[in-house]
């Protein structure tokens, strides 16, 4: 029996089912793949999850299509390609994001916020590397390509990995350094995952509510380390994404219109 995730937010698909064959067409993602052992009224439960979810991520975010799927370049699988113990990761090698059958939902937006952060680093900076992330090349790189939509970008990665003042680690960073020392690994406080985790609050503290899309930032074991932005710094952050999210949602309207 497939389960059920609370939303709160609008009708999408005019209350027709829909395939992940509509997925892939409405957002133009590079693939969509789906496990051999997704059987077919999981597969078509899911793609309205999906679906749902990804045009609540879109609507949150003030964007277009083509923002979602990074302008065609993102490949999505689900129930295929997982990891021990790993409910989603996303592959720079490949550009694509995994969700597994059963553990995945709630890590789209972490997920999707990595293959962007990815996405996005070659725009930000001149020359990088093929599996670089624009939030850890922020914290050593001056030579930012100047552009507004840069300048906000940037903003969001400060409000993250720094302090107000700019001039010492954030909390949100001191608290996932700890974390790590207390589980002996180099995991919470790398500056891809901080900003993933600020970025999953920022979308579960909008409106529009999807527990398919993410959950998590203020009620779990994780939640209560810190791992996730809490109080000033939440709101500080948020900010700054909704600054970022509404130039950029209002650039790609204007080229693509």
């Amino acid at each position: 029996m497939p389960r059920t995730f609370y939303r709160r937010g609008p009708d999408h698909r005019g209350g027709q089912p829909v395939t992940f064959l509509d997925v892939r067409r409405r957002f133009q993602f590079r693939s969509v793949e789906i496990g051999r052992w997704v059987t077919e009224p999981e597969k078509q439960a899911s793609a309205g999850l999906f679906y749902d979810a990804l045009c609540d991520l879109m609507t949150i975010l003030g964007g277009t299509e083509s923002l979602i799927s990074l302008r065609g370049t993102l490949a999505l699988q689900y129930g295929i390609g997982g990891r021990r113990g790993v409910s989603a990761h996303y592959t720079p090698a490949t550009r694509s994001f995994a969700l597994a059958k059963n553990a995945g939902p709630g890590s789209i937006a972490h997920e999707w916020f990595h293959a962007f952060d990815h996405y996005i680093a070659d725009k930000l900076y001149p020359t990088v590397g093929k599996g670089d992330f624009g939030s850890k090349l922020w914290l050593t790189r001056e030579d930012a390509i100047e552009h507004p939509l840069n300048d906000y970008l940037q903003a969001c990665y400060r409000a993250v990995l720094l302090d107000p003042t700019g001039n010492q680690p954030s909390q949100l960073f001191r608290h996932s350094a700890r974390a790590d020392k207390a589980a002996g690994v180099h995991y919470y406080s790398q500056p891809e995952e901080l900003c993933a985790r600020a970025f999953e609050a920022f979308i579960q503290d909008a409106g529009l509510k999807n527990a398919f899309l993410v959950r998590g930032t203020k009620e779990t074991e994780e939640a209560k380390l810190g791992l996730y932005p809490q109080g000033d710094d939440r709101e500080r952050i948020n900010q700054a994404f909704g600054r970022y999210f509404q130039a950029l949602g209002a650039a790609l309207r204007r080229s693509e219109g």
